[in-house]
C-alpha cells in the first residue's frame, strides 16, 4: 500500500498539469495492484496447495514474459477455475475453497495473475488475468465452472469468449460491469479533472488498441447465456461496482439469474457464509 500512497500523493500535488509525468502517474494509480502478505491460515491453504508456475507475456507494460502461480486443491473430475479480484491473491478465496473442498469430486484450481499476489509484474490489467485464465486452461484443461470475483468475474468471461469455450456455469461474485466506469470513479476520487481524464483515456486506447469502454459485460454477456448458466452474486450498496449498472445488466440479460446480498461489501461478500451456502446449492 506505501507504494500506491506515494502515488495518490504525486498525483494530488501536480493533478492539473497535464503532462506525460501526470499520465504516468495516473497509469500506474490504475493498473498498479497492491501486495498483500498471506496470513497464516492462508499459508496453510497455500502450503497444501499442488503448484506450479506458469508464464504470459506482458506485451502492453513491461514487454517480457511473466511468471504467475497457479494452486491445485483435489483431483477430481469436475474442474473448477477460481479468479480472484483486483488487487487480490487466491488465497483471499480462502472460505471459498475451504467450502469446494467439502464436495465429492472436485478439482479446484486458483492463481495469482500477473501483478498480484505471488505472482511477478509491478503493474497488472484486465487483459494480464485473461492470459492467466488461458494459461489455466492451456495447462490445466477446461473448467466446468467458473467462479470470478469482482475483475476476475469479467476476465474469466472475456477470455472463455475469446477461447470459444463454454464452460457448464459461470458463478460471478460482484463482477464489474463496466471498467470505463470504473476507472473513471477512480479518478474522480483523486479529483482529477475531466479534460486530463479525457487524456489518459485517449492514451489507454493507443496503448492497449482499444478504448476502455469496450471492457463491458453488456458486449459480453450474450455469449455467457447461449450454452452456459450465469449465477451472479451482488450487494445492491456495493459502491465498487454500483448497483446501478448492475441492474441495467441484468435487465438487459433476463436469463442471468442473480442473488442479492445486503450490505456484503464488495471485498467481504466472497466470505459471506450465506452467499457461499446458496454457491454450493446451485453448484450441486
Amino acid at each position: 500500500m506505501k507504494i500506491l500512497k506515494q502515488i495518490i500523493a504525486e498525483i494530488k500535488h501536480t493533478k492539473y498539469e497535464n503532462t506525460d509525468h501526470l499520465q504516468d502517474l495516473i497509469l500506474r494509480y490504475i493498473c498498479y495492484a497492491p501486495k498483500m502478505p498471506l496470513r497464516i491460515f492462508q499459508e496453510n491453504l497455500i502450503g497444501r496447495a499442488e503448484k506450479t508456475t506458469l508464464k504470459v507475456y506482458d506485451e502492453y507494460f513491461s514487454g517480457q514474459e511473466l511468471n504467475f502461480q497457479a494452486f491445485k486443491w483435489g483431483n477430481g473430475s469436475r474442474k473448477i477455475l477460481l479468479t480472484h479480484g483486483w488487487g487480490s491473491k487466491a488465497a483471499d478465496l480462502y472460505e471459498i475453497i475451504m467450502a469446494l473442498e467439502q464436495v465429492d469430486d472436485l478439482e479446484i484450481i486458483a492463481f495469482d495473475a500477473p501483478g498480484n499476489g505471488s505472482s511477478e509484474g509491478t503493474l497488472s490489467s484486465l487483459l494480464l488475468f485473461v492470459e492467466g485464465v488461458k494459461a489455466i486452461v492451456a495447462d490445466y484443461g477446461i473448467p466446468e465452472v467458473t467462479i470470478g470475483h469482482s475483475l476476475g468475474a469479467m476476465a474469466n468471461i472475456v477470455a472463455m469468449k475469446q477461447m470459444k469455450i463454454h464452460p457448464k456455469h459461470f458463478f460471478s461474485i460482484a463482477p464489474l460491469i463496466d471498467l470505463g466506469k470504473n476507472f473513471e470513479a477512480s479518478m474522480d476520487a483523486l479529483d482529477i479533472p475531466k479534460d486530463i481524464q479525457h487524456t489518459f483515456f485517449r492514451s489507454f486506447e493507443e496503448r492497449f488498441k482499444k478504448p476502455v469502454f469496450h471492457y463491458n459485460l453488456n458486449d459480453w454477456s450474450a455469449f455467457s447465456t447461449e450454452l452456459s448458466k450465469h449465477w451472479i452474486a451482488y450487494d445492491p450498496n456495493d459502491l465498487v461496482s454500483p448497483y446501478t449498472f448492475m441492474k441495467a445488466f441484468l435487465e438487459s440479460n433476463v436469463l442471468i439469474d442473480a442473488n442479492d446480498y445486503l450490505d456484503a461489501g464488495h471485498e467481504r461478500i466472497i466470505k459471506s457464509p450465506i452467499m457461499i451456502e446458496d454457491l454450493l446449492k446451485i453448484l450441486g
